[in-house]
């Protein structure tokens, strides 16, 4: 979210980061990761407060907009969950539709094909639920999670 303040003269913004749950689980190798999802595992915290995505032809990361979950089961039971963030960068790009246009479908991962969902939503810490809204084709998804795994160290958000 961002928030205007300041005088008629001058205007500064406020960028205001979204809380999301940041986890993956390939195969089984993350049960808390996994479906049913528990936030009150103790000693396990994937709430990150200040989630930041990156932009398409941008460098850097900006402060995210939405959560992300990806979930998917190949036919012989190879599973996929990430949960993350991204961010609408306001233009017609993958990095935008990922949290634009509803859709669950078909994807190949490490040479195995899956079915599954991409499920975004827009308030803090909601991709801890099983369904929010659904969007955007797998493969676009997994684009976007392999992009958060070159991130550099994110900018800093303001605590609300």
């Amino acid at each position: 979210m961002v928030y205007p303040i300041g005088s008629k003269f001058l205007n500064i913004f406020l960028a205001l980061c979204l809380t999301c749950y940041l986890c993956s689980s390939v195969n089984h190798s993350d049960p808390y990761c996994e479906d049913t999802f528990n936030t009150d595992y103790v000693g396990v915290n994937y709430l990150q407060p200040e989630c930041m995505a990156p932009r398409k032809d941008r460098r850097g990361y900006f402060p995210a907009d939405h959560c992300i979950k990806v979930s998917g089961v190949s036919s012989d039971n190879y599973t996929v969950v990430v949960r993350t963030c991204a961010m609408d960068s306001g233009s017609l790009t993958a990095d935008t539709e990922i949290v634009r246009m509803s859709h669950c479908g078909h994807f190949i991962l490490d040479d195995h094909y899956f079915s599954g969902c991409v499920q975004t939503c827009d308030t803090d810490g909601c991709n801890a639920g099983r369904r929010r809204r659904i969007v955007a084709p797998l493969i676009i998804a997994l684009s976007f999670a392999l992009l958060l795994s070159q991130m550099v160290p994110p900018l800093r958000c303001l605590q609300t």
